[in-house]
């Protein structure tokens, strides 16, 4: 787990100094405590019932003194390692979400795994949330390691076969404790992990369909779609539980068992058996703090594997402006930059798959060059540099509509941005929305409307200021009039700035922004 650890940088420049220095201190005040307070009562037994004269002799004040230094010790220290390690945790996350989210959103979509948004999002959220688990856990054996130093140190003033005693059964339960541990809960956090996932899969489907269930009654369908992922969860959870709750009974019964022993091999009086009995079981629940602990070592194993997996994609530059056009090679075509192409074909011909294979989206089988350089051999960045993807589905994201515009490249102003909107004639719709561009949508859009949408996300390609661009039913859902105001004013733009254009439409108008043509066939 350290190597991943290494590998998403958790652990650096994260201050677990105090956290290990406190848990020891509250380990050892936890065992000093209990000890000693087993050998004061044992001792003002004894003293009592010796007489008046022995109990005048017994010095109570030094030990009562000792047990509250103590209390107030550990009860301290317990406070400040769970600030401070909580606190590394904290500086050890800081960021990670955000950097790992940053680099899949921006990787070339080809070089990563294929995550659907449930399984992905379980991976930044609750794999990371386990993952604090590794930070804040750091410091439970070296406090369980001194815990058990001070108990043997407790222990030994009873007598030293009671300490070997202690030290072989501690260390022999301390290992299989361990390995107990691991082995209950290896499969059901494995299994819980990856049933999390499918469920938020389903989750996030649903919730699209939503108003499909609504309006055809699917909500019992959904339910029973639903269950077995569910119960799969459901087990996995109860399976975790179940391992918990029987290694912690096997605690109990094993400090208990340590007690009694140490009570059978003390030679040195009843008051120091006393103490050692109770050291026994304090430092064994010290040491029990670590077995617990690998209860969760199997989740943060899972998750840290699960998130290393994204920390190895390569990062991606940043797709540069302005850059120099490229010429273009498509079946069988060469154009020039600026030129227009519009690619027709019968649903299933593959049109959209060209589009996506151009902005880099994906890798189909398709004669296609940029420049000299075969498009499959292409970085993903030197294709984001060329192309501006304006897709048939508009993805919007929860924000303002100059958030959304804003995401086309750094910079961007509102004049550009009004510019853009004018274009694609929606500068108008914008003005009466309450704040303008500053007017917060949903990632559904909000009150836009599909063609809106649309022509939101053709706002924002044309904002990315590359050499081509790339758009897919452009005017799709747009009235005849509407649709003969947008070509016409994308036809004047493409001009003024030499835009290179490679559409998809069936529809005659947009069509007519293109001189040529390139047919595609559907596969057999």
């Amino acid at each position: 787990m350290d190597r991943l650890a290494a590998q998403l940088g958790i652990g650096r420049r994260v201050g677990l100094g105090w956290p290990l220095l406190l848990s020891g201190i509250a380990a050892a005040a936890s065992v000093a405590l209990l000890g000693i307070s087993g050998w004061f009562l044992t001792g003002a037994t004894i003293a009592g019932a010796g007489g008046m004269a022995a109990v005048t002799a017994f010095n109570y004040l030094l030990p009562s003194a000792a047990i509250r230094a103590l209390a107030i010790a550990r009860t301290a220290a317990r406070y400040g390692e769970r600030l401070t390690s909580h606190g590394a945790a904290l500086t050890a996350m800081a960021g990670l979400r955000t950097r790992l989210f940053g680099t899949l959103a921006a990787a070339d979509p080809r070089k990563v795994p294929d995550l659907a948004s449930g399984e992905a999002s379980t991976r930044l959220i609750d794999d990371i949330t386990a993952i604090e688990d590794l930070v804040v856990r750091r410091s439970a054996l070296p406090g369980a390691l001194f815990g058990g130093v001070v108990a043997t140190g407790c222990i030994a003033l009873s007598g030293s076969r009671a300490a070997v005693a202690f030290v072989v059964l501690a260390g022999v339960g301390l290992m299989v404790g361990a390995a107990l541990a691991r082995r209950v809960s290896t499969g059901p956090a494995r299994a819980a992990a990856q049933a999390r996932g499918r469920v938020r899969d389903r989750y996030v489907e649903l919730a699209a369909a939503r108003p499909e269930i609504i309006a055809y009654g699917l909500a019992d369908r959904v339910e029973t779609a639903l269950a077995g992922d569910l119960a799969a969860l459901d087990a996995a959870q109860c399976a975790l539980a179940r391992g918990e709750a029987a290694l912690n009974a096997l605690v109990t019964v094993w400090s208990a068992v340590l007690a009694v022993m140490m009570l059978l091999l003390a030679d040195k009086g009843p008051a120091l058996a006393a103490l050692a009995a109770l050291a026994a079981f304090a430092g064994s629940e010290a040491l029990a703090a670590r077995v617990r602990s690998a209860l969760r070592e199997a989740v943060v194993a899972a998750g840290l594997a699960r998130v290393a997996a994204l920390a190895t994609i390569a990062p991606q530059p940043t797709p540069q402006s302005g850059v120099p056009a490229l010429p273009l090679h498509i079946g069988g075509l060469d154009l020039a930059p600026g030129a227009r192409l519009v690619v027709t074909g019968a649903s299933g011909s593959g049109k959209t798959s060209l589009l996506e294979t151009l902005a880099g989206l994906r890798s189909a089988p398709l004669d296609l060059r940029v420049g000299e350089m075969q498009v499959a051999r292409a970085d993903g960045a030197t294709l984001a540099a060329q192309f501006a993807l304006a897709p048939q589905s508009a993805q919007l994201i929860a924000g303002t509509i100059g958030d959304n515009l804003r995401l086309a490249r750094p910079g961007v102003d509102a004049t550009a941005m009004w510019s853009a909107l004018e274009v694609v004639r929606l500068a108008d719709r914008v003005r009466t929305m309450p704040g303008g561009l500053d007017c917060p949508i949903g990632e559904g859009g909000g009150t836009l409307s599909g063609g809106e949408q649309k022509r939101l996300s053709l706002a924002r390609a044309l904002l990315a200021n590359r050499p081509w661009l790339v758009a897919d039913e452009p005017s799709e859902g747009l009235d005849p009039v509407t649709e003969a105001e947008l070509v016409a004013r994308l036809d004047a733009w493409l001009t003024q700035t030499g835009t290179g254009l490679i559409l998809v439409s069936h529809r005659p108008a947009p069509r007519a922004l293109c001189d040529r043509t390139l047919a595609l066939t559907p596969l057999p």
